[in-house]
């Protein structure tokens, strides 16, 4: 870790940022509908367990072979993306590996090894095992799959919230110091919930468009109309679920990573009684002129919502962008140093730990006992000394903008999508009678029951707009990603190590080139899962007679 990190080839360090986005927004893709159908086919399994109705086994088979065909593809891509990590970003993985690299062993010791196992077991083992070893077989393998996931984003929620560390000037590391506070930080309590949450409403959504349509083609009424009540209930748990984890990592993300909030909500100048911008000009393709522009052009808030979200008062403080960059002082007394003074002090941690090491290796211990309280007290701002504009610490805000309003957005969406459906698919009393009517006013349902299409009693364009919310839900899905990771740059470790100074010393050329290879196997792959879950829903599932 030295000055001449700065000096790394520009091109270098976009390919390596460029090719780690496109490895996490493929894999993504397929991570998310594991957890969610692990829950529905999980449900599915117990309904046989404890009626012994052979319809129910049968419905659980047939999803977990969608299950498994998304399965096979999640792990390549994951496999691909921890690589990357010591070929793009050895910097980094010198600097934090010992920390970094504890629970993604853990993941693929305990996690990947015992979901592996209870697929085996799920798949092969019917009619082998006992029925309750199978069904815990069946829930096990979803609950590795959601423990995988628990200890990837333990390791990205330290990524924005380090903690539990402390650096080493002799081995030049940042070493662990506290295992549990890396593992069950709030952040990564928060990040786990809200993530795991929202790919349940994905699941829900893909078995929802499934079993509408069946429905369209009038064949599998049964399966379709017993998975869509499953995924309703769960869609509907998911979608509330998310919107109030999603409240809970807001809150985190405004006590410890205040400039991405500032930049999700085009705050350019905080202050105490902020609103929660519900619309507003920002042009998607050009970063905003947040130090002559007081605010948005053409904003609309809910007053006090922003100060209410941030800090539970609605009289509460919330700094914007040029806050943060000028520094700032809160109603209760904390100032916060400027960026410049945070640069200053992050040099001073630089220059002292060169020092240091000069002073160890000439043997020259009173030189290095002496650099070591500067290096100590300015240690918080090392990675401020890697910067060399302030402005540099301004993320993207259009991205983090519009990506947090198309998350919520759609989340909204979910909500409303799936009660309806939950009133609609169990024909709730008077609730049901009621919203049928009021649709049927605005043309939206049929007058009677024997006008509809299908055995559900709703015409077919509700159909087709279920199977419409599948891509709707992976946008949302990717949305909170890019607000999770644009919001945090230009910083691979929040404050301690830009990405600048975390990429491996390569040609820009090498890194382009397996991007390409990459977006084309992605891509291929991507089109081969979709082919194979194609057929495989064409084909339906298999009754048995006993």
């Amino acid at each position: 870790m030295n000055d001449l990190l700065l000096n790394i080839d520009a091109s270098a360090i976009n390919w390596a940022r460029a090719q780690f986005a496109l490895t996490a927004i493929y894999h993504w893709l397929f991570v998310p509908l594991t957890l969610g159908l692990a829950v529905i086919m999980g449900i599915m399994e117990t309904c046989w367990y404890r009626t012994r109705n052979t319809f129910w086994r049968d419905a659980a088979q047939f999803w977990q072979k969608l299950f498994g065909i998304n399965f096979a593809m999640g792990v390549a891509t994951g496999i691909i993306l921890e690589f990357e990590f010591g070929t793009n970003w050895s910097n980094y993985s010198w600097f934090v590996g010992d920390i970094f690299g504890a629970p993604l062993a853990i993941e693929g010791i305990v996690a990947f090894f015992m979901e592996s196992t209870f697929v085996a077991v799920m798949y092969f083992g019917w009619k082998k095992v006992s029925a309750g070893f199978h069904l815990a077989s069946t829930w096990l393998t979803g609950l590795g799959a959601t423990i995988s996931a628990w200890w990837i984003l333990v390791a990205n929620a330290w990524m924005q919230y380090p903690v539990g560390c402390t650096f080493n000037p002799e081995t030049m590391r940042n070493e662990m110091t506290s295992f549990a506070e890396v593992a069950f930080s709030p952040f990564a309590i928060d990040k786990f919930c809200h993530t795991v949450i929202s790919a349940w409403i994905i699941g829900a959504v893909f078995v929802v468009a499934v079993s509408s349509w069946y429905l369209l083609k009038r064949r599998e009424e049964r399966l379709a109309v017993e998975s869509i009540r499953i995924a309703a209930i769960v869609g509907l748990i998911a979608s509330v679920g998310a919107a109030l984890t999603g409240h809970k990592s807001g809150q985190s993300v405004a006590q410890v990573q205040p400039m991405k909030l500032a930049a999700m909500e085009a705050l350019y100048n905080g202050g105490t009684e902020q609103g929660l911008t519900a619309v507003a000009w920002v042009n998607p393709f050009v970063q905003p002129d947040y130090e002559n522009l007081q605010e948005a052009p053409l904003k609309i808030d809910m007053p006090y919502a922003l100060s209410i979200m941030a800090t539970n008062d609605p009289n509460g403080y919330v700094p914007g962008i040029n806050d943060i960059l000028n520094g700032y002082t809160t109603p209760d007394g904390h100032v916060e140093p400027s960026v410049d003074e945070k640069i200053a002090r992050g040099r001073k941690a630089i220059s002292a730990l060169a020092s240091y090491r000069q002073a160890k290796k000439a043997g020259d211990s009173l030189a290095a006992a002496a650099a070591l309280p500067t290096l100590r007290e300015n240690m918080p701002y090392f990675g401020y000394g890697y910067v060399k504009d302030k402005h540099d610490v301004v993320p993207y805000v259009p991205i983090n903008f519009w990506a947090f309003r198309i998350m919520v957005g759609l989340g909204c969406l979910f909500i409303l999508f799936f009660g309806v459906l939950v009133i609609l698919a169990f024909r709730i009393p008077v609730v049901s009678v009621t919203l049928r009517r009021l649709l049927a006013t605005f043309g939206l349902l049929p007058e009677t029951e024997a006008d509809a299409h299908t055995i559900t009693g709703l015409p077919a364009w509700h159909y087709w707009a279920a199977i419409a919310l599948v891509p709707l839900a992976y946008i949302a899905s990717e949305s909170g990603w890019l607000v999770a990771e644009f919001g945090r740059q230009p910083w691979t470790i929040q404050d301690m190590l830009p990405t600048w100074a975390a990429v491996s010393d390569i040609n820009g050329s090498s890194v382009a080139l397996t991007f390409f290879i990459f977006l084309f196997l992605f891509t291929l792959m991507l089109g081969v899962e979709i082919n194979i879950l194609l057929k495989q829903i064409k084909k339906g599932p298999e009754y048995s007679e006993s």
